[in-house]
């Protein structure tokens, strides 16, 4: 698809100002702009809503009618959706909140060519950082050996973390990707499970299998999963391995114990990185002490090898409604 749009569809824009603060973006492509516009003009509606401005259609344009300010940030987080479309060949709602995060992250970020490094680059999406913290945790996975992250659902933690690891594999600097998670049941007792190994275990790995699937084509990641190019496997079968030219995930770190989360560092071998990632507002394990996520960050934190990130609700990129319900409780609790 990437390769198709790029080659068929005129990506030129040309902008021209007017009196009264007005700025049209001439579309060179009529399919680029139903692109970008979406299904009844939705994803304009959608920027209209998020940044509070006036955006019109007009023939082959967008039209802007704001403050100078305004509509250079519109036109920005268009050039972005252009970038997207091109990319990816279609556009999701979460775009139209990236197109406009990007340019609001701080004055340095409108810089276009100076955010280009923290752009993930996959086979089917390229994933652009929210957040400042965002944009940290991915220079983190891409310089440090080991990274500890910590933060509520929503904030990327684990998605990024597949994404650096998936372009490391294609690009061949490093051979194979381990995903691992504490199989701990979140709050409920699902009783016998039926089948083999594979099959048991599954239900818990299922959000990494997820996350690989966002990123490369079901059978491609089939495929490596069945050479070996990327395992999925349960905390407990880490235990004595030594991990070379690898990249490794604990993922739901918070439900594995100070020995656990201790165990899988000293997996660490020859040209790898090792990634930790939880929680700690959703421990499941009987006894909520024995989590070993924050003393890992304690303990290791002050290692120049080691990056620790703490994410917080204002980098949660999923429904906006959870940044508020992961605030509420937060908030919450604090009492």
């Amino acid at each position: 698809m990437k390769n198709f749009a790029k080659s068929k569809i005129n990506p030129d824009l040309k902008y021209v100002y007017s009196e009264n603060n007005a700025l049209s973006i001439v579309f060179q492509s009529n399919e680029l702009l139903l692109g970008v516009l979406g299904e009844f003009n939705n994803n304009l509606k959608e920027l209209e809503k998020i940044t509070n401005t006036s955006i019109y259609s007009r023939g082959n344009s967008i039209l802007l009618k704001n403050t100078p300010e305004k509509n250079e940030l519109i036109k920005n987080a268009i050039q972005f959706l252009v970038d997207q479309f091109l990319n990816n060949g279609s556009l999701e709602k979460k775009d139209i909140e990236s197109s406009v995060n990007k340019f609001m992250i701080d004055e340095k970020v409108t810089n276009k060519s100076g955010n280009i490094e923290y752009i993930i680059k996959t086979p089917k999406k390229s994933v652009i950082p929210r957040s400042e913290k965002q944009k940290n945790y991915i220079r983190a996975l891409k310089e440090s050996d080991i990274v500890i992250s910590a933060g509520p659902a929503g904030t990327g933690k684990t998605f990024l973390a597949v994404a650096v690891a998936l372009t490391m594999l294609l690009e061949k600097k490093i051979e194979r990707i381990i995903l691992s998670r504490p199989a701990v049941e979140a709050g409920e007792r699902l009783g016998f499970l039926p089948g083999d190994m594979r099959e048991k275990v599954d239900p818990y790995l299922r959000p990494l299998y997820d996350s690989l699937y966002d990123l490369l084509d079901f059978e491609k990641i089939q495929k490596k999963i069945e050479v070996g190019d990327i395992e999925i496997a349960p905390l407990a079968f880490m235990r004595g391995r030594t991990l070379k030219n690898s990249f490794a995930i604990l993922d739901e770190a918070q439900n594995a114990t100070d020995t656990q989360i201790k165990m899988f560092l000293t997996r660490i071998g020859e040209n790898s990185k090792i990634v930790i990632n939880g929680d700690p507002s959703q421990i499941d394990l009987p006894n909520k002490t024995i989590s070993g996520l924050n003393r890992s960050k304690k303990l290791l934190g002050h290692l120049k090898e080691i990056s620790v990130v703490d994410f917080d609700h204002t980098d949660v990129v999923r429904h906006p409604l959870v940044s508020k319900i992961v605030k509420a409780y937060s908030d919450k609790n604090s009492d």
